[in-house]
């Protein structure tokens, strides 16, 4: 902090030192560079005070010492000539008013803020360009950057100010920028030139800077550099400086990169004006979606964020990363279960929430195939629990986080999530809380999903297990879809099935191949993929609405309306009474049975995959026959 005083008392003795100069250099230049005579030399010193008094008080009130010399640019010289002009006009009135300019030339009056304004911005930038010239003659790395717009801009200022990279080239897409140049960096063509730029000018790393591109682009680009043979980095996106969640560093190219990069334009002022000031509960607090919602909302300046949670560890993780990050944050962490009707009704009783998001689930598909009790107890009966609880409680607002896997279910996990939003929504409208599905697809790196299990893979040598090369699935990365689950809370009146628009679905070999290449390994030579084939219940592509469900726009483009045939109220309570009792006998073909009953599509589903499995069967016979 001295040093800094320090620096600026130099600067600010610096300017006023040319300030003296500039004006007894306008009598000079006034004169033709001839000696000046003796009455305005006298004149010149008589007012010199005056100038350098002036002149202190404008640069300071200018802001000439904000700025810092390093990186010294056009907003630097405007200020230095608002000082400039305003300190002359203002020495002209103060000495008209003392003696009508006697002694003084009008040109020299005219002279001098042109000189001051030269004296003044010429060292600043004569010192950057000295800087900027030590910057391009480093030894770092040699660097081609992509991408000639303001993030490019600035991301050679910053390498300049460091040393490890040097930036030698741009490429850009866009035609009109071929041969232009940017700090001295030229740009030499579109991105397919890449490769032969690398060979051609010796390029060391590639570097990514194009914050706004899509996943599509993204992808496009990165296929490009792979195909180099170099490394490269990239910016992170738009939707990461955004959100938080990473700083203006390069960094490795990941995963979400490829697949979520799209921006999602929120209406933050609406989200802040449904949750700010509200008792917020999320169940399932401490899952991957669970957390990162937290995450979310801690951001909106709510009266209270309930955690509910039933793992241990998991609330003790996202207790800790919300403390360290919300440090201001109303916070309860509760240890409960959705299953314990008690636990629920308790802690809604006590913290009065006004809007609960519902996220806690099981949601793995070959796991739950097989047990199907825990999955209705979980997934079925433990959101009924708290839809009742929260109707008992007078909860202004309940929302569902579902999955597209509760399309034309064709497995127990599918089934149960489409079992809880036919719940739902039979209860919206019996009393003041509004309730709303929020329906989407796989998010990327959440627990258990195949992102973390490939890394893992990756990591181990191989081999890389994709059940089918056919077999799709739509992405998304989770700040993403907790932005997206908070914005349809904010426009949901009640009663809707929000599907969430997730792009095109994404090849889960293509994602295997990427996530080796990304590890700096190459598919099928480093690491092998293996296909096992299907697992139970496991479709080979998801779908995000069914049959009967037109999708509707919203006000959002991002969010999508279904609309899914309702149930009786009543006959859903039966429903829900009757799979109680089947599962506290642990009779779960009675369970399956009811769950049938209460999912249609899922009954239908299954009986087709059984004639399926029975015509297999016949053709097995025939052909062993």
């Amino acid at each position: 902090m001295l040093s800094k005083i320090r620096v600026r008392t130099v600067i600010f003795i610096h300017d006023l030192f040319w300030a003296a100069i500039a004006w007894m250099g306008a009598y000079w230049l006034r004169l033709n560079l001839s000696e000046v005579p003796e009455m305005a030399w006298t004149a010149s010193l008589r007012w010199l005070p005056v100038v350098i008094v002036v002149q202190a008080v404008l640069f300071r009130r200018f802001g000439l010492y904000r700025g810092i010399w390093r990186f010294a640019s056009v907003p630097d010289v405007v200020r230095i000539a608002k000082a400039s002009f305003l300190g002359t006009a203002t020495i002209a009135v103060i000495l008209f008013s003392v003696n009508r300019l006697e002694g003084v030339p009008r040109t020299a009056i005219l002279l001098y803020p042109f000189l001051l304004l030269f004296l003044l911005s010429a060292p600043r930038l004569i010192y950057r360009i000295w800087k900027d010239r030590g910057a391009v003659l480093s030894a770092g790395r040699r660097a081609l950057i992509v991408g000639a717009g303001r993030a490019g801009e600035m991301l050679v200022r910053d390498l300049r100010r460091a040393s490890e990279f040097a930036p030698i080239a741009f490429v850009d897409d866009d035609p009109k920028k071929k041969g232009s140049e940017i700090h001295g960096v030229r740009v030499r063509g579109r991105c397919e030139q890449i490769p032969r730029l690398v060979e051609k000018l010796g390029v060391e790393i590639v570097l990514i800077a194009v914050p706004s591109a899509t996943d599509k682009e993204m992808r496009r680009i990165v296929e490009i550099c792979e195909g180099a043979g170099v490394p490269f980095q990239t910016l992170p996106s738009m939707s990461e400086i955004l959100s938080g969640q990473a700083s203006g560093d390069l960094r490795d190219v990941s995963i979400e990169d490829l697949l979520g990069r799209a921006p999602i334009k929120l209406d933050r002022k609406g989200i802040q004006a449904h949750l700010g000031g509200k008792r917020v509960l999320v169940t399932g607090g401490g899952g991957s979606i669970g957390s990162e919602l937290c995450k979310q909302i801690a951001r909106f300046s709510v009266a209270e964020l309930i955690v509910f949670e039933r793992s241990e560890f998991n609330l003790y993780q996202i207790e800790r990363a919300l403390k360290r990050s919300f440090p201001g944050l109303r916070l309860s962490a509760i240890l409960g279960d959705v299953t314990d009707q008690a636990d629920v009704e308790q802690a809604i009783s006590r913290f009065r929430p006004e809007i609960i998001f519902h996220a806690a689930a099981y949601k793995h598909v070959p796991l739950l195939e097989y047990q199907v009790r825990q999955a209705v107890r979980n997934n079925v009966l433990g959101t009924y629990t708290v839809a009742e609880a929260a109707i008992a409680a007078e909860v202004d607002e309940f929302v569902l986080i579902s999955t597209d896997k509760a399309v034309a279910p064709e497995n127990v996990m599918g089934a149960t999530k489409r079992a809880a939003e036919v719940l739902v929504q039979s209860m919206n409208g019996i009393a003041g809380t509004r309730f709303i599905n929020v329906r989407f697809g796989n998010v990327l790196d959440s627990a258990g999903s195949v992102v973390p299990l490939f890394r893992e893979q990756i990591r181990a040598g191989g081999p890389v297990t994709v059940t089918h090369p056919d077999v799709t699935r739509y992405f998304m990365t989770i700040p993403e879809a907790c932005q997206l689950i908070m914005q349809a809370a904010t426009i949901g009146r009640g009663g809707e099935v929000f599907v969430l628009d997730m792009g095109d679905p994404v090849k889960i070999s293509y994602l295997a191949e990427q996530m080796i290449r990304l590890s700096g390994k190459r598919p099928g030579q480093d690491v092998r993929i293996e296909y096992i084939g299907l697992r139970p219940g496991e479709k080979i592509n998801e779908e995000l609405f069914n049959e009967h469900e037109s999708p509707t726009p919203t006000q959002h483009s991002k969010l999508l309306l279904a609309h899914p045939l309702t149930v009786d109220p009543r006959m859903a309570r039966k429903a829900v009474i009757e799979l109680a009792e089947a599962c506290r006998s642990f009779d779960e073909s009675a369970i399956l049975h009811k769950l049938k009953l209460l999912v249609p599509e899922y009954a239908q589903q299954a009986a087709v995959d059984e004639c399926e499995e029975k015509d297999r069967s016949i053709i097995q016979r025939s052909l062993v026959l």
